[in-house]
C-alpha cells in the first residue's frame, strides 16, 4: 500500500523482503533512428523532445509517443 502523499516507502535493511528493483534507464532516441512500435509498426524518429517524448513518422501517420517508451524499440 502506498502512502497518501505518493512517495514510495523506504526499504529497511532488516526487512525479510527484497528491496524494489531500480527503474531501468529510459531508452534514448535521436533523430533518424529507425524504430518499431507494437501498434504502429516500422517508423523513423523525426523529432525528440528532451526525454519527454519522440515524434515518429510511420509512413501513413505521425505519432507523438511519450515516456515510458514501453512499446517502442530501436532497430
Amino acid at each position: 500500500m502506498k502512502p497518501a502523499n505518493g512517495e514510495s516507502r523506504r526499504h529497511l535493511p532488516t526487512s525479510p523482503f527484497k528491496p524494489p528493483r531500480p527503474a531501468p534507464p529510459a531508452e534514448r532516441f535521436s533523430v533518424d533512428d529507425r524504430v518499431t512500435h507494437d501498434r504502429y509498426g516500422l517508423g523513423v524518429v523525426i523529432g525528440v523532445e528532451d526525454e519527454i517524448a519522440v515524434v515518429v513518422d510511420f509512413g501513413s501517420r505521425q505519432e507523438r509517443i511519450t515516456t515510458p517508451f514501453n512499446k517502442l524499440y530501436k532497430l
